[in-house]
């Protein structure tokens, strides 16, 4: 490989990094102000974030149910974890967030 190309893919794998890094950011940042209090300690029966056991066999659509649990509500768990004004895309980070956490080893749908 000549050594443009390799910088041309360096910098785009620490783009795709960058991007990522950012959505987890965005992702957690949700989830302190709006997921934590309960997940964060099993409130309420809440599955505990990052305690796999807690969340049951993953389906091969987790992360996808989980998203739509998040953004509709899912027994006891209020729609968009009680926060009206999250928008799909901020309820979907926290989703991913709480994913990479608990299962860090297993790719998101």
């Amino acid at each position: 490989m000549r050594l443009c190309q390799w910088i041309v893919v360096c910098l785009c794998v620490a783009s795709a990094s960058a991007v990522a890094s950012e959505r987890q950011e965005q992702g957690r940042e949700v989830y302190v102000a709006s997921c934590a209090r309960c997940h964060e300690h099993g409130a309420e029966g809440a599955p505990v974030t990052g305690t796999a056991g807690d969340w049951g066999e993953r389906s091969q659509l987790w992360d996808a149910v989980l998203a739509e649990h998040a953004r509709d509500g899912y027994l006891g768990m209020p729609a968009r974890g009680g926060d009206d004004v999250l928008t799909e895309d901020q309820v979907r980070a926290a989703t991913e967030y709480i994913m990479a956490r608990t299962f860090p080893h297993l790719p998101l749908d």
